[in-house]
């Protein structure tokens, strides 16, 4: 038995090791080297947060044992078991990419498959925000009542193996359950959907203010694992040894149904069940007649250029997930006006439409202009077509930057007529100097964003979520062209605004915008140049 307890250690350890090689190895690229600068730096700015939170639940510990309210400790048991098993779905492509089930290629039992499986759900930011704030709870409820410290701490230990067991369980299902990728993205879309229908909910709820109908249904989720938490550390606060016991014996038969149900799971991986999404076996057709497509093409451009129009908007209709990205704007826009628009139910917060307009302009750039940084994410094999085909990069470009023009324009005059709808015409001068922000807000990017592309390739795929993220300098590279930009508007609008000369920012963010134009007419003629200099990167990244 000591043997078998031996040798799973030891491979655990050796597929550390492995991992550590791995990482290592990859650093001999200069790619990789500044895409983990730029991750640390999401580290540090995702810490802060998490440092941030972590003293208000610090706090709220301390705050509710001292009062003699320790049955509220529930709530933040509930906080972090919701915000554990949800964080994954949102922030998927900011996790590790390491798929562990391909680790079965080399000789593991089932039993360090099972823990190795357990310690790469310990190492999501999800599960470490969640363990630093459970452990600041603790401490905050230790300082105001010392002997609540063991019962807290055998209740949070049984709490974080069932919430890592359970979100390992539920990604793995979804995992099978999603393999094709249609079925991904009706999913995966729909829950977006609902979670930004959620913002809804705060306004309905003032409005009708019946927050007493939701009381009665508590106590129905006695059951569930953050009141059974909250109910065992109660129980410790007060001394009631039977409570605790009971509590602590329901989280764990919880932990207890989990493990099972996950190493039923885990078993089914491990005897060769592959997930994938490829096609199953279908009736063979007579091939289709092939589809003349330059009747598609606008008439008013070079053959290239239009060529790459035409398929970016393919690539917009079979990537479902870009769908729901153009839907989302309108969708907030007109929760914003609800929630903070005149008439809405925070009157004392209400905003003028000179805030309006200029803010939701921002905001659809900061979404809409992300992709453009990598704009050969979805190439795959074919970015050496682009290379042997008889067409320039600057036309391969320019073909995918109008694209990019074209749908934020779109997106910006539909969301633009949603406010006017909402909020009132606020006047020919601020609509005006409202376009022109967002003209200078999207070619004064277009240059870097093909410098980024080019200089740093992150491959993507069409139909998935995991995994699917910039590289980190890109990232980084877009916030921080963002927020130089951005500052430059705002400051053109408020010298209007203080001088009382409203046509003011109009003329001088029209020069702005001829300039950044010109600027990215000049960045054509020598993007060739760096294509080819960057030829062996994109086909090694993206092939």
């Amino acid at each position: 038995m000591a043997d078998v307890a031996l040798g799973v250690f030891e491979q655990i350890k050796l597929v550390a090791g492995l991992r550590w090689r791995i990482l290592k190895n990859s650093l001999r690229r200069k790619q990789n080297r500044w895409d983990l600068i730029g991750m640390i730096w999401v580290g540090l700015s995702s810490a802060i947060l998490v440092m941030g939170l972590a003293v208000a639940f610090y706090a709220g510990g301390y705050a509710l044992v001292a009062k003699g309210r320790a049955e509220w400790l529930g709530l933040l048991y509930w906080g972090i078991f919701l915000w554990w098993q949800l964080l994954p779905v949102f922030a998927a492509g900011f996790g590790t990419n390491f798929e562990f089930a391909s680790l079965l290629r080399f000789p593991m039992n089932r039993r360090a498959f099972y823990l190795l499986g357990l310690g790469y759900g310990l190492t999501d930011f999800g599960a470490l925000a969640a363990i630093c704030w459970i452990v600041a709870m603790i401490a905050g409820a230790g300082g105001a009542k010392l002997s609540i410290v063991a019962g807290m701490l055998l209740v949070s230990s049984l709490f974080v193996v069932l919430n890592v067991t359970m979100e390992r369980l539920i990604g793995s299902w979804v995992e099978k359950i999603l393999a094709k990728r249609r079925m991904r993205e009706l999913f995966i879309g729909g829950f977006i959907l609902a979670m930004v229908c959620l913002n809804f909910l705060n306004p309905s709820l003032q409005k009708w203010r019946h927050f007493g109908r939701l009381v009665q249904y508590v106590p129905y989720l006695a059951w569930s694992p953050g009141s059974l938490a909250g109910h065992a550390t109660a129980s410790a606060a007060v001394g009631n040894a039977h409570g605790f016991l009971i509590a602590t014996a329901g989280v764990f038969a919880w932990v207890v149904l989990m493990s099972l149900l996950l190493k039923g799971r885990f078993a089914a991986l491990y005897a060769g069940e592959e997930i994938s999404d490829s096609a199953g076996p279908t009736v063979r057709r007579a091939p289709a007649r092939m589809r003349i497509t330059s009747a598609e093409r606008p008439g008013f451009l070079r053959a290239p250029v239009a060529g790459m129009l035409a398929k970016e908007f393919r690539y917009l209709t079979r990537n479902g997930f870009a769908f729901v990205g153009l839907v989302i704007p309108p969708v907030m826009v007109f929760f914003f006006t609800m929630q903070f628009g005149p008439g809405s139910v925070l009157k004392e917060h209400s905003l003028k439409p000179a805030m309006f307009f200029p803010g939701i302009t921002a905001y659809l750039i900061l979404i809409l202009m992300s992709p453009a940084y990598n704009s050969f994410a979805y190439e795959g094999k074919g970015i050496q077509t682009y290379y042997m085909a008889p067409v320039e990069f600057r036309d391969v470009l320019l073909g995918k930057n109008l694209f990019v023009v074209a749908m934020i324009a779109f997106e910006l005059m539909l969301c633009l007529v949603l406010l006017t709808v909402r909020l009132g015409w606020p006047g020919l001068p601020l609509f005006a100097a409202t376009i022109m922000a967002g003209a200078l807000g999207v070619t004064g990017q277009l240059a870097i964003a093909n410098w980024s592309s080019l200089s740093f390739p992150k491959k993507m795929e069409l139909g998935k979520m995991k995994g699917q993220r910039n590289s980190g300098v890109a990232v980084w590279t877009a916030f921080g062209v963002q927020i130089v930009l951005g500052g430059i508007c705002a400051l053109v609008l408020f010298i209007g605004q203080w001088t009382l000369n409203p046509w003011l920012p109009v003329g001088a963010l029209a020069l702005l915008t001829a300039a950044a134009v010109g600027g990215y007419s000049a960045s054509l003629r020598v993007v060739g140049r760096l294509a080819e200099a960057k030829k062996e990167l994109l086909i090694e990244t993206l092939y």
